[in-house]
C-alpha cells in the first residue's frame, strides 16, 4: 500500500491506495497558509497518520508516501523550491516529514501527480500525449509528450496558471497582473461571483451564500444558474470564457490527444460545462484540418492528485516508467 497526499492552497487530502490504484481510505483537512512551513508539514504528517488509521493499516504496511505540491519541487532532494499559494521557499519537506515518520517520501508538482493518476487509472489511460489541468486555488498542468512528463530543463515547466491572458489585469499572488489563474481558478470564480452579487442584490446567489459575500463559493454561481438566475448565468458564462481562453492556448501549444479538466472545479464539469469549452476550442484552435484534442472531465476528479502522488514511487523505483502505452512503450519522467 501507498499513501498519496495532495497538498493544495486550501486543503490537504491524503489517500491510502493499493497497487491497483483503488482508494482504500481518505482524509482531508484545511490548510492555513498563514502558518509557517514547519507547521504545515506537521499537518501533512497528521493527515497521513489519519488516513492510515482510517484504512486500518499499520505504518509497516505502507511502502512510501508521495506528495503533490503546487509549485516547483526538487525531486532528488525532497525540497520545495517555491510555491505561490503556500509559505514554502527552499523548504526541506522530506526531511521535516521523516523526522516524524521515517519512510521513503517522494515529491512532485501536484499537476504532474494528477497526470500520473489519470494515466495510470483514469481518462488518459494508455495515451502517450495528454494534458491534465488541476483547477483549484490556482491552476496547474501536467503534460505528457511522447510518453514522458514534460517538466522543463529546471523542473519548473508548465506553470500554465501564470500565463497572462489579460494584460494589466487582476493582481496575482505571484506578483504579476492578468495571470490566467486569477480569472479561471476556483479563487477567480469566487471573485467573479462576489463582484456580480454586489451588482445584483436580488440574485439567488445571496440566498445560496447565506446572505453574505464570504459565503459564496466555487459552486454558488453554477447552482444558481441551474435555477435560472440571470446574474449567476453571467458569472458562469464569463468564467467559462476565461477558462476557455487558456484551454485553447494550451491546445494550440501542445496539441495533446486528450485534455482532462481536474481539481475541485472539475466537480462541476458535466456536459453543460464541457460543451462550451469544446466549442471555444473548436472555434479558436489553430489547426482545424487535423484531429481535434478530446476534452473530458478527469475521470478521477479531485482524487487524481492523491492517487498519482501515491504512484510516484512506482515511477521512481521501477526504472524508466511504470505504465505501458497503447503500443507497449514505457512512459517515464
Amino acid at each position: 500500500m501507498y499513501i498519496g497526499i495532495d497538498v493544495g492552497g486550501t486543503n490537504l487530502a491524503a489517500g491510502l491506495v493499493d497497487q491497483e490504484g483503488r482508494l482504500l481510505a481518505s482524509s482531508k483537512r484545511k490548510v492555513n497558509p498563514s502558518l509557517g512551513p514547519e507547521a504545515i508539514v506537521s499537518d501533512i504528517l497528521a493527515v497521513a497518520l489519519e488516513v492510515l488509521e482510517a484504512g486500518g493499516a499499520s505504518r509497516e504496511q505502507v511502502e512510501w508516501v508521495g506528495m503533490g505540491i503546487p509549485g516547483t519541487v526538487d525531486r532528488a532532494s525532497g525540497v520545495i523550491i517555491y510555491t505561490c499559494n503556500l509559505p514554502f521557499l527552499n523548504t526541506p519537506v522530506r526531511k521535516l516529514f521523516q523526522s516524524g515518520w521515517n519512510i521513503p517520501v517522494l515529491l512532485d508538482n501536484d499537476a504532474n501527480c494528477a497526470l500520473l493518476g489519470e494515466v495510470f487509472c483514469g481518462a488518459a489511460r494508455g495515451r502517450e500525449s495528454a494534458l491534465v489541468l488541476t483547477i483549484g486555488t490556482g491552476i496547474g498542468a501536467g503534460v505528457l509528450i511522447d510518453g514522458r512528463i514534460f517538466t522543463g530543463f529546471n523542473g519548473a515547466g508548465t506553470e500554465v496558471g501564470h500565463m497572462v491572458i489579460e494584460t494589466g489585469g487582476r493582481l496575482c499572488t505571484c506578483g504579476r497582473r492578468g495571470c490566467w489563474e486569477t480569472y479561471a481558478s476556483a479563487t477567480g470564480l469566487k471573485a467573479l461571483t462576489r463582484e456580480e452579487m454586489e451588482r445584483s442584490p436580488e440574485s439567488l446567489m445571496w440566498r445560496l451564500s447565506g446572505g453574505t459575500l464570504e459565503g459564496a463559493g466555487g459552486r454558488t454561481a453554477f447552482l444558481a444558474a441551474r435555477e435560472g438566475d440571470e446574474a449567476a448565468r453571467r458569472v458562469t458564462e464569463e468564467y467559462i470564457r476565461f477558462l476557455g481562453a487558456g484551454v485553447v492556448n494550451l491546445v494550440n501549444i501542445f496539441q495533446p490527444e486528450i485534455l482532462c479538466l481536474g481539481g475541485g472545479v472539475s466537480n462541476e464539469a458535466d456536459e453543460s460545462f464541457l460543451f462550451p469549452i469544446r466549442r471555444i476550442v473548436e472555434r479558436e484552435r489553430y489547426s482545424k484540418e487535423v484531429p481535434q484534442t478530446e476534452i473530458v472531465r478527469a475521470e478521477l476528479g479531485d482524487k487524481a492528485g492523491m492517487i498519482g502522488a501515491a504512484f510516484l514511487g512506482r515511477v521512481a523505483y521501477r526504472g524508466s516508467g511504470a505504465f505501458p502505452g497503447r503500443n507497449g512503450n514505457k512512459f517515464g519522467v
